[in-house]
């Protein structure tokens, strides 16, 4: 249902985005605007309350935000408090500036290496992705993961690349006991030919 939720408005906003040459302007609002609604645990508190009704709820947000953002976003808002989803409020606005993203050709990327990378090796990982997808911009989260034991795993959408020495040694050890079983089977093979030929 949430994911419905967010596809529905999150399609119908960025319609409106680009049918009204706003795709910019919106995608900035919705940032601050997902980010402020993240971190107000009291506001989320307020808008989630059974008891409060849903008039109370469209005040409270105008109150908030009209004049500060656009009468789009405002306009959003107040219809997802009156249709009951104001809880997936976080996932259409994640959904409309994934979008944003891709029609931008905007990468997100998630790197994870043994150590923390030097700024110039930032500057080559960021790089090699630009030269190696569609992409013209990355946004890059960068985390550390000691057990990689070196290299690094990058992470675009669904596509996972693991040039860890971790992966590769678990790699090699697959490998190596599958060479040790492919010797033993033909070691046991040879064995009872031997053995066959004995009892001739």
């Amino acid at each position: 249902m949430a994911k419905l939720v967010s596809k529905t408005y999150g399609d119908a906003l960025f319609a409106l985005a680009v049918e009204e040459h706003m795709v910019d302007q919106l995608y900035e609002e919705a940032q601050a605007v997902a980010q402020i609604l993240r971190e107000n645990t009291e506001l989320t508190r307020l808008m989630n309350h059974p008891k409060i009704e849903k008039e109370e709820k469209v005040r409270l947000i105008e109150d908030i935000f009209k004049g500060r953002i656009g009468d789009e976003l405002v306009g959003l808002l107040r219809m997802l408090v009156q249709k009951g989803h104001y809880k997936e409020t976080d996932q259409v606005f994640t959904y409309f500036i994934d979008r944003v993203k891709e029609y931008k050709k905007i990468g997100t990327a998630y790197v994870t290496s043994a150590m923390e990378l030097t700024l110039q090796q930032k500057q080559a990982v960021e790089q090699k992705l630009l030269d190696t997808t569609k992409y013209v911009q990355f946004e890059i989260h960068y985390t550390t993961d000691p057990a990689l034991i070196g290299g690094m795993v990058i992470r675009i959408r669904d596509r996972v690349v693991d040039g860890s020495v971790r992966t590769r040694l678990e790699h090699l050890t697959r490998d190596l006991e599958r060479i040790q079983l492919k010797v033993g089977a033909v070691s046991y093979t040879h064995l009872r030919a031997h053995e066959t030929c004995a009892d001739l």
